[in-house]
């Protein structure tokens, strides 16, 4: 299964708890500035599941990957994967249990019977795809550009980009991306995205590009004060993924339809997007 590291905002889950809590506790208002992704048509009314023939939902995460998903002070599982799944089985109008599991027993849990949908940040890959079905995805990690807030570019185009210093992550897909599509950009890599960050601060270089996500959580934290997405957001799927699912039993159909009603239905009445909001208020898209 493949997942993003644990961005390294705090050490120690107490503290990282209180502060996502504190900052992203309540819902945001909505900003016209502020994207709402959805992939769901909202044209279409999809046939609801007979709530009758749905058995309690018994989803595993893990613990330690805020704001998706991290432990209180109290011990009590929070953020933006427990939420939608909250929301999942209020909508089902079922019963649910959310346990955590370490990040290597999240797929033994649904081989063993002990759980039936692992809502962890798995991205839905060719790799995955073999082991699990996949609902339809309920979050994306898109490329963006990053610039400081004081930065003289208006635009972040190939045409408005060349000559300029672009930080990358050495060896990602966004390195990639940028050689094929923005030839004419001087590309400067990084060892990681803490150093790329540090020098879009520095201003060593015009500008980064990096994954959506790690970049809106910086933003939403110490990146507020300084900087700001620029352009984007880019969603090509050959380097970027095709987003992230919930991961069932192979074979379980009954319950992946009804999950992805229920998906479909949160983005149709704009429960998503108040999830989205009050743990991104700077989004990712």
């Amino acid at each position: 299964m493949s997942r993003r590291k644990a961005p390294p905002i705090l050490a120690g889950k107490f503290l990282i708890g209180l502060v996502w809590l504190a900052i992203f506790g309540s819902a945001a208002p909505a900003q016209e500035r502020v994207f709402i992704p959805s992939f769901a048509d909202m044209q279409q009314r999809p046939a609801k599941p007979d709530s009758s023939a749905l058995r309690p939902i018994r989803f595993v995460t893990e613990d330690d990957y805020p704001p998706f998903h991290f432990a209180l002070s109290d011990g009590q599982l929070a953020g933006f994967n427990i939420d939608v799944a909250r929301a999942i089985c209020e909508e089902l109008q079922v019963s649910c249990t959310i346990q955590r599991r370490q990040w290597d027993m999240l797929g033994a849990a649904l081989a063993d019977n002990a759980a039936d949908a692992v809502i962890a940040s798995l991205a839905m890959t060719p790799q995955a795809r073999q082991t699990y079905d996949f609902s339809q995805p309920y979050y994306a990690t898109p490329a963006r550009f990053v610039t400081t807030k004081a930065s003289p570019l208006t635009e972040a185009t190939p045409e408005a980009l060349a000559g300029k210093k672009i930080g990358v992550v050495a060896g990602s897909a966004h390195e990639a991306y940028l050689e094929r599509f923005f030839p004419k950009s001087k590309r400067e890599a990084f060892a990681d995205l803490n150093a790329l960050r540090a020098a879009v601060v520095g201003k060593g270089v015009d500008a980064g590009f990096a994954d959506g996500v790690g970049l809106a959580i910086w933003l939403n934290g110490d990146g507020a004060e300084c900087c700001a997405f620029k352009g984007g957001p880019y969603t090509e799927s050959r380097y970027f993924g095709e987003g992230v699912g919930i991961a069932l039993r192979k074979g379980d159909a009954n319950l992946r339809r009804a999950i992805d009603y229920a998906l479909a239905r949160l983005s149709q009445r704009g429960v998503y997007g108040d999830l989205y909001l009050k743990w991104f208020p700077v989004g990712f898209y």
